[in-house]
């Protein structure tokens, strides 16, 4: 993946259905976990209007607030570049320019009752992690290893 010139970040895409639920915690976890390695967004194929109650709900339980976040439709990211867009709305989007196309297998918790809405929370923390996590050491730069004095000991 190419990153944010000087930055050495990656401009992650978010996306679900209505950028109600899953794609707004994705965004906000990778805020919280990675703003060392990548620049978030989110966005949904047919957006809802506002972030869902039990989203907000589950996400200020880990002391995220996402007041003051809306959702946004992918068509209005206009000319915006990703490094990464991970899918997870469950159905097949188009691909965009430029970037590598990930799926993530995420259930949508917008009918479920809040216990499992927070299930979901935990399991899109745990993805977002490990993508920080893979982010981080594909920037690490690799070691020299020393050829060693020279000297041969027996």
């Amino acid at each position: 993946m190419k990153e944010v010139e000087g930055s050495g970040k990656k401009r992650v895409l978010f996306v679900c259905i209505g950028n109600s639920c899953r794609s707004q915690m994705a965004e906000a976890f990778a805020r919280l976990y990675g703003d060392d390695v990548l620049i978030p967004a989110s966005a949904g194929l047919s957006p809802a209007f506002t972030v869902a109650r039990d989203t907000m709900r589950a996400m200020l339980e880990r002391n995220i607030d996402l007041r003051d976040h809306f959702p946004k439709s992918i068509r209005q990211l206009g000319r915006s570049q990703f490094d990464l867009v991970v899918n997870m709305s469950g159905t097949l989007m188009p691909s965009l320019p430029g970037a590598q196309m990930r799926e993530w297998d995420v259930a949508d918790p917008i009918a479920m009752d809040y216990d499992e809405h927070c299930e979901i929370r935990d399991a899109i923390e745990r993805l977002v992690m490990h993508l920080v996590l893979e982010l981080r050491r594909e920037r690490q730069e690799p070691r020299f290893k020393g050829q060693g004095s020279g000297h041969f000991a027996v």
